[in-house]
């Protein structure tokens, strides 16, 4: 999958969602409603990017080369992503991938995962080397609060569908 996250966290209450999504198409200027559901949404979800981004940002830099920035490069690829309608429908948080950040495009996954990731030693192309990063940096930006992230979705597809409630008396 070119150019998808390496992970994310999402909130998917497929159903209700796809049912404000009809109600929204049957509106006249229901293209300016779907704007302004999917902004509520990416909203809603922003403090968890934040703290996905501060917790990358805290990574120690030792045995990491300093340029190009690879933590700030990472945070930058952090961000909170609503689709309504389509294959999929839900709002999540993604970490995209890093295409041109020193040849390691999978950097945010693999800077997640325990294992970490070999490469090559600098100027020596013969002797790899393990390395990891900051464990479950993604994860655990989130643990204990998906419970906050998913009401704050949930709340704004609500606001949503009480406003065309209202509109049709």
């Amino acid at each position: 999958m070119a150019g998808g996250p390496p992970f994310s966290l999402g909130v998917d209450t497929h159903e209700g969602l796809a049912a404000l999504v009809r109600a929204i198409r049957a509106e006249e200027d229901g293209k300016q409603l779907r704007k302004e559901l999917a902004a509520a949404m990416r909203d809603g979800l922003r403090p968890g990017a934040q703290e996905a981004k501060s917790s990358i940002m805290s990574m120690s830099s030792a045995g990491l080369r300093t340029s190009p920035a690879l933590r700030s490069s990472v945070a930058r690829k952090i961000r909170p992503e609503v689709k309504l309608g389509g294959r999929w429908s839900g709002a999540r948080v993604k970490a995209f991938k890093t295409k041109n950040v020193r040849g390691f495009p999978n950097a945010p996954k693999r800077l997640n995962r325990a294992g970490g990731w070999r490469h090559p030693v600098y100027g020596n192309r013969e002797v790899w080397v393990q390395q990891r990063g900051k464990v479950d940096w993604f994860d655990r930006a989130f643990q204990g609060r998906e419970g906050i992230y998913k009401a704050a979705v949930e709340q704004a597809m609500e606001d949503m569908a009480r406003r065309i409630a209202d509109r049709a008396g």
